[in-house]
Parts: C-alpha cells; structure tokens; sequence
C-alpha cells in the first residue's frame, strides 16, 4: 500500500512540474559510511532521484536500494539480501519540507543553512526527521541541496546477527547531495 501512495505522490509531483520553482534530479548522490570495530563500511548510490519546489520548500527523495555499490561484491550481495531486503523493500524515500524556507531568498550565488523536516521511509518503517541541509542557488537554472544525517539501524528494524555485530555499525552516517536543474515549463 506504501508504494502505491508514493508512486501515487510522484506521479501527481511529477504532473505539476509546469511552474519554474521546481528543481529535479534523476541523478542525486546518497552514501553511507559504518565504522564499526573489525571493518568499515562505505556504499555510493547516484540513482537517486528528487524534486524540491522553490516556492513552497517542498522535497520528495526516492533511492533505489540496490543502486548501492560497494567495494566488495559479497557486502552489497549481504546489505540486499540479509538487511535491507531489497526484494521486499526495494527503495527508500523522503518526503518533507525545508522548515525556514521564508529566509531563503531565491538568487544566484546564495547559500543556507537550513532545517528540513519529514518521513524518511527506510525498509518499510517511516520515521519523522528533523536534520540541517544546505540549500545552494547556484544560479537560475541550478540548486544542490546537501547534508549528513545518522541513521539508527534498530530504528528502521534493520537486524544485524550477533555473528557480525562488530563488522557493522548500529548508527550509519548518512551523506546526501543532489544537483537539481529547473524543470523548464511545458509550451502552452
């Protein structure tokens, strides 16, 4: 039912797009690092996909799971299969708002720091969030927001066996950067 609403989300986000204030990237960047006591752990995902409305602070996140690459096959294989079970869960998401959005002021070369708030929705659990990004107006055409979160693995029900619980981290730093251009309006 949750990937039904969401992809009920994109799709109504996605038919909006007709206004100049909305910023999108199929391309954003997500990784991750766990340093745990035997063996660090870092995965790059450049699938993700997001859409940020400049007028009303609005973002909506989606990351495909299996988009994560490691270094060493066997991780990635245990990561999909033994812990975030991407076969059942097959994506993360985001769907929140940058909370003092008022301040920002839409124009080339400024930079913020600014609060931004919502459900994360990691392996079937959804969480409320409240984390710092930074919102970056490159220009009139580009917008990166970027920050780092920790994610509390029990939080989401991601169980890591006792046979391994010093090789993974319970609490995994969380980077995001997402170069976003403007969606251009439909011609009329």
């Amino acid at each position: 039912m949750k990937k039904i609403t969401f992809l009920a989300l994109i799709i109504t986000v996605s038919m909006q797009l007709l206004s100049q204030s909305k910023y999108l990237t199929n391309e954003g960047y997500i990784w991750f690092f766990s340093d745990a006591p035997l063996e660090n752990i870092e995965a790059h995902n450049k699938a993700v996909k997001a859409i940020v409305d400049m007028k009303s602070g609005d973002i909506v996140i989606k990351l495909p799971i299996t988009k994560f690459k490691f270094d060493k096959s066997l991780m990635e294989e245990h990561f999909n299969e033994n812990y975030l079970e991407s076969e059942i869960y097959p994506s993360a998401s985001f769907k929140g708002r940058f909370l003092d959005f008022q301040n920002v002021e839409i124009a080339a070369g400024k930079k913020y720091k600014v609060y931004v708030k919502g459900d994360l929705d990691i392996h079937g659990v959804t969480n409320n969030i409240k984390e710092r990004a930074t919102l970056e107006i490159v220009d009139n055409e580009t917008v990166i927001v970027s920050g780092s979160f920790k994610v509390t693995l029990e939080d989401y029900n991601i169980k890591i066996p006792k046979m391994v619980i010093k090789n993974i981290a319970e609490i995994v730093d969380i980077n995001v950067d997402l170069n976003m251009k403007l969606v251009e309006k439909e011609s009329q």
